[in-house]
């Protein structure tokens, strides 16, 4: 396949795609659980780096759109679709991941963040195994001194993908919880000291989830 007609393919599919996403999100019953965790972090000033299971992103995507939130997408073609999908939903697009672009991608984000704009991050993106922590949102937090805050989603009935992170599909109507987890600070002064701490994060995002799977919404 040409590049050309590669692109046309990827326009094609972002487009669909964004729009059975609005047609689909327009009917999800959203519903929030502990946002004033998220509102203190910023009433502190600064911008936080939101960290959220790869299987979980469409719904979170929702939520998020037209806030002034960055995202980590990866560079394959896959990911070139997702980031059309989010750009268009108000998102900023970072390119890269932990295996194909790290480097420029985790500059990037430091300084998204660095900027003022909350970053969103799948540490287990974009090829898992699932629930797999990489280091990459712990060295920017510790580069920016910005708190990792865990992001999760829960729907009363969703559809999950046969691939890899058990993709989540909210079905039409379906009440979808949010839930933000306690902050997760970085004490260390260096980023090798910092990536030891992905169990930290991994707890902290499961926590989330249990509490949206749980919680009473706001």
């Amino acid at each position: 396949m040409s590049d050309a007609s590669r692109n046309r393919r990827v326009t094609w599919l972002a487009r669909l795609g964004f729009v059975l996403l609005q047609l689909l999100g327009r009917t999800w019953r959203m519903r929030w659980v502990n946002p004033e965790l998220l509102h203190a972090e910023h009433a502190r000033g600064g911008a936080v780096v939101l960290v959220l299971w790869h299987g979980q992103l469409l719904p979170l995507l929702w939520a998020v759109r037209h806030a002034p939130v960055s995202v980590i997408i990866s560079e394959h073609s896959d990911g070139e679709i997702i980031a059309r999908i989010a750009q268009a939903l108000g998102c900023r697009p970072v390119r890269g991941s932990t295996t194909r672009g790290a480097a420029r991608a985790l500059l990037s984000a430091a300084k998204e963040v660095e900027a003022g704009h909350d970053l969103a991050i799948t540490p287990d993106g974009p090829r898992g195994p699932a629930k797999s922590v990489a280091p990459g949102a712990l060295v920017i937090a510790q580069r920016t001194g910005a708190p990792m805050v865990p992001f999760a989603a829960w729907a009363s009935s969703a559809w999950r993908l046969k691939t890899w992170d058990g993709f989540m599909i909210p079905k039409p109507f379906a009440r979808v919880y949010v839930a933000y987890g306690a902050p997760i600070r970085i004490e260390s002064d260096s980023a090798r000291k910092a990536a030891e701490g992905t169990d930290a994060v991994r707890v902290g995002i499961d926590a989330a989830t249990d509490v949206a799977a749980n919680g009473t919404a706001s």
